[in-house]
C-alpha cells in the first residue's frame, strides 16, 4: 500500500510516498480502508520534532492524525463494529499514519461516521471535536450558565467548540473576522466580535473562561478578561507543569516543561487564574457524544476545496503551513 512517510525529524521535513505493507490488526484492532485524510498543524509539529517530548516516534513513520474510512477485518474482541462500517478517527498518539491505504487502528479509537457527513468533511471532524470536547469537559471542568470566550473561534475549532459549549448550558462570545461572523453566530455563538473594528479586551470583562486558538502573542489581552477564579486554556500558547503532570510525563520532562511554562503560569497566578494547555488523545466513547452532537446540530464542517491525494502531501502540508486554507485541507484516498 502507498503511505507518506518521513525518516527523521527536519525544520524542512519532506514527505516521501512509499509502497509499505498492508499492516496486521491485533485482537483489539480494525483494519480500515482509508477513504480520506486531514491534514494539520500537528503533521508539521511531529515532522519539525517540535513535539517529540510529548512524544517520540519510531522511522520511517507514517504521517496522519485523523481519517474516515470503511472497516475491512475487525480483531477477536472487537465489538459494536462489523465488516462494511463506515468510521472515523483521531488515532491514538503513540500509533498515527492516517496519510496510508490502510490503517490499524485500536476500537477504542474510533467512531461510527455521522449520518450526515461524508467522508471528506468528516476526516474534518475528529480531532478539533475531541479538543473541544476534552478542553470544555476535562480541562475547563464547566458548568451550565457561565461564560467562555473564545478569541480566533471562526474557524475550524470553533465550528466544533461552538455547539459542544451550547449543549453544556454554557454562553459562548466569539471573535473573528467579519466574513465569519453569519456561519459563527448560525453555529449558535451569543455574541460576536469583529477583530477588525474592536478589541475584545476592551469589551469583555468577567468571563469565565478562555479558549486560546492564538498563541502566545494574545495571553496578556486574555488573562485580562478572565475573572478570578477562572481558567484560560490555551491550544497554542505552550505546556506547563500541569500538562506534563497530568500526562504523567518523566521526571525530566517534568521539570523542562515546568520552567517552559513559568511564565505563562507565574503571570496567570497572579490574576488568581489557571493556565492549562492540551493535547488531544484519542477517545471512542466521547466521539459517540461528538457523533450526536454533530448530527443533532446539522454541523457540517468546512474543507478546503483544493482536492488533495496522497501524491500530493507536500503541497497540502504547505498549504496549512502557509496558506490560508479554506476549511480544513483534505487528502482522498
Amino acid at each position: 500500500m502507498k503511505a507518506a512517510q518521513i525518516t527523521k525529524y527536519s525544520k524542512k521535513f519532506i514527505v516521501e510516498i512509499n509502497d509499505i505493507p498492508v499492516p496486521e490488526i491485533n485482537d483489539n484492532e480494525v483494519l480500515v480502508k482509508v477513504r480520506a485524510a486531514a491534514v494539520n498543524h500537528l503533521e508539521l509539529l511531529i515532522g519539525t520534532g517540535s513535539v517529540k517530548l510529548i512524544q517520540d516516534y519510531e522511522f520511517p513513520l507514517t504521517l496522519g492524525n485523523e481519517l474516515t474510512g470503511v472497516i475491512e477485518k475487525v480483531g477477536k474482541k472487537v465489538q459494536g463494529f462489523i465488516v462494511g462500517d463506515a468510521i472515523y478517527s483521531r488515532l491514538p498518539l503513540q500509533k498515527i499514519g492516517a496519510f496510508a491505504e490502510y490503517a490499524a487502528i485500536n476500537v477504542d479509537a474510533i467512531g461510527h461516521l455521522p449520518s450526515n457527513l461524508d467522508f471528506v468533511t468528516g476526516a474534518a471532524a475528529p480531532l478539533t471535536g475531541l479538543t473541544a470536547y476534552q478542553g470544555l469537559h476535562e480541562e475547563l471542568a464547566a458548568k451550565s450558565g457561565e461564560t467562555v470566550f473564545i478569541p480566533g473561534g471562526s474557524g475550524s475549532f470553533g465550528q466544533m467548540a461552538i455547539p459542544i459549549a451550547r449543549s453544556m448550558g454554557l454562553e459562548v462570545i466569539v471573535s473573528g473576522n467579519p466574513q465569519a461572523r453569519e456561519r459563527t453566530m448560525a453555529a449558535g455563538a451569543n455574541r460576536y466580535i469583529d477583530y477588525t473594528t474592536e478589541n475584545y479586551w476592551e469589551q469583555l470583562s468577567d468571563v469565565d473562561y478562555v479558549i486560546d486558538t492564538l498563541g502566545p502573542s494574545e495571553f496578556n489581552h486574555e488573562l485580562s478578561i478572565i475573572k478570578a477564579g477562572g481558567r484560560l486554556l490555551s491550544l497554542r500558547t505552550g505546556p506547563n507543569k500541569r500538562f506534563a503532570q497530568n500526562l504523567g510525563l518523566s521526571g525530566w520532562k517534568q521539570k523542562l516543561f515546568t520552567i517552559a511554562g513559568a511564565k505563562y503560569d507565574y503571570k496567570a497566578k497572579k490574576k488568581n487564574v489557571q493556565y492549562h494547555f492540551i493535547f488531544v488523545r484519542s477517545d471512542g466513547e466521547q466521539l459517540k457524544k461528538i457523533t450526536k452532537i454533530i448530527e443533532d446540530n446539522g454541523i457540517v464542517p468546512a474543507v478546503d476545496p483544493t482536492e488533495f491525494h496522497i501524491e500530493d502531501i507536500n503541497e497540502a502540508l504547505k498549504l496549512v503551513a502557509t496558506g490560508h486554507p479554506k476549511g480544513k485541507v483534505i487528502i482522498q484516498f
